[in-house]
């Protein structure tokens, strides 16, 4: 395949470094152009202040200058996608578009819509793998099919890695860049935010970390804590994680990198306990995401049918319920220190995702499809496959879930994994005076009547009775 000039797309995939689309655009034509769209389609729904935007306009601003740093030139639309790119193909002249695979449904139909657009027009699309190792139907059961248990699909999927390593190569960019299109005249600069239609949100104040540089300098750290990740990860007060899922939404790292690089660590007996259990995280993001490709219809609905008969709480206290969660004023310190941490940096724990999302369901009977739109409108690193597979695993309708009869403590979870306070007292500062026991259960202290917080919502005790009876519409199906 030799083409005069191609235009490669970037999307889920913000770097100029083992990129796959951008390799294969580079080795297969004599010219290569590079665009990014801010699709309207997406960006029209969002706060005007979100985070991901500023973290987005970070991260092109590093890709633009690593493409000017290699001779090329990073074209920045703002329109929606499905239009811009074939129209931007057809003023380029280009014979084809190269981009990577996007596993979510909604992107699979914009990607056949401008596939469709760009043969109609005699121009190619070529479309790879670049964010997981093994996708769709790569790792299957040894009868053919597809898994729907995680464990069996770890073991298949490490069995794989280890038969075929090459899988984790790096697809090198700088050797090809002398085909990159050069800047013309003239070029426009970069749209700022106000120029998108957003202002600038608190990502700056939070000190995270943009773009490829950013990703790097999170993985460097995290190296020489991974040993320990196995048991820090559990415990919110503590630098556990990585804190590296926003870049793994939006591709400022490469997977096969970081994969090659924790093989290479447990090869020689390095990475501890930590190595492997935190590769086993990463085969968990491939198997939501090969679970949502098999399985469209858990966008909405229920991986398990029988769970869709489930009958919710609805109306105006149920309403009212939502609200409280959603504020973080449940009456539950943890849950509440929980909610006002995604709500002032769009980030939350992942032992506390699981704590937050099992109260909402199981405490306070609400439909798990409100929770998971709450997190997909708030947190930074929100991943389609990943929210609904976790919330789906707490509601117990999704494949390979919790039982629905096993229903977190708040207040146990609390005492288990921020045993001193540490977490709950740094978002809920007006509990900081009670003792490391009275703060898990304030309504149980003496002195919660001067506190300026709620009572708890719901009793867990009871509200545990009417989760058993509100799943036993789906008992004889588990």
């Amino acid at each position: 395949m030799k083409l005069n000039s191609s235009l490669v797309w970037l999307r889920r995939d913000l770097r100029v470094f083992d990129h796959v689309a951008l390799n294969q655009a580079l080795q297969n034509s004599a010219r290569v152009y590079c665009v990014f769209v801010y699709d309207t389609t997406i960006l029209d729904g969002l706060p005007r202040r979100d985070r991901r935007v500023d973290f987005i306009h970070a991260s092109i601003a590093e890709v633009s200058a690593e493409l000017q740093q290699l001779g090329g030139h990073l074209i920045v639309k703002h329109a929606d996608a499905a239009a811009a790119i074939p129209a931007l193909a057809a003023e380029l002249g280009v014979d084809a578009v190269f981009c990577n695979h996007d596993y979510e449904p909604q992107a699979i139909a914009r990607d056949a819509a401008v596939e469709r657009a760009l043969r109609a027009d005699g121009r190619q699309f070529f479309s790879y793998k670049d964010q997981v190792i093994f996708e769709k139907s790569e790792v299957l059961s040894q009868t053919g099919g597809v898994f729907s248990v995680y464990t069996p699909y770890k073991n298949a999927w490490l069995k794989r890695l280890d038969a075929d390593p090459s899988v984790l190569a790096p697809y090198h960019i700088e050797p090809h860049a002398a085909r990159l299109a050069p800047p013309p005249a003239g070029a426009p600069a970069l749209p700022t935010l106000a120029e998108l239609g957003f202002e600038p949100s608190n990502l700056a104040e939070l000190k995270i970390p943009t773009g490829m540089s950013g990703a790097a300098q999170l993985f460097e750290d995290f190296l020489p804590r991974i040993a320990g990740y196995k048991d820090a990860r559990d415990y919110p007060s503590v630098k556990g994680p990585s804190y590296l899922s926003l870049h793994f939404r939006f591709g400022t790292l490469s997977v096969r990198h970081l994969v090659r690089t924790v093989v290479d660590l447990m090869a020689r007996g390095a990475g501890g306990e930590g190595a492997p259990v935190w590769l086993a995280e990463l085969i968990w993001r491939e198997f939501y995401a090969m679970i949502l490709y098999h399985n469209p219809h858990v966008v909405g609905g229920a991986y398990k049918p029988a769970y869709d008969a489930i009958q919710w709480e609805t109306g105006p206290q149920a309403d009212e319920l939502f609200a409280a969660w959603c504020e973080g004023r449940t009456g539950y310190p943890l849950v509440d220190a929980a909610m006002a941490q995604i709500n002032q940096t769009g980030y939350m724990h992942n032992r506390l995702r699981m704590v937050t999302a099992c109260f909402l369901i199981k405490d306070l009977g609400i439909d798990w499809r409100r929770g998971e739109a709450y997190f997909a409108l708030h947190l930074n690193d929100f991943d389609l496959a990943s929210n609904n597979g976790g919330w789906q695993w707490a509601s117990s309708s999704g494949c390979d879930a919790q039982p629905y009869f096993r229903i977190f403590n708040p207040v146990t979870q609390s005492e288990k994994f921020d045993s001193k306070g540490k977490f709950i007292r740094r978002y809920l500062p007006q509990l900081k005076d009670l003792t490391d026991k009275e703060i898990h259960a304030p309504w149980l202290a003496p002195r919660m009547l001067p506190l300026d917080y709620p009572e708890p919502l719901v009793m867990h005790d009871e509200a545990r009775k009417r989760t058993l009876e509100r799943y036993a519409v789906v008992k004889k199906t588990d």
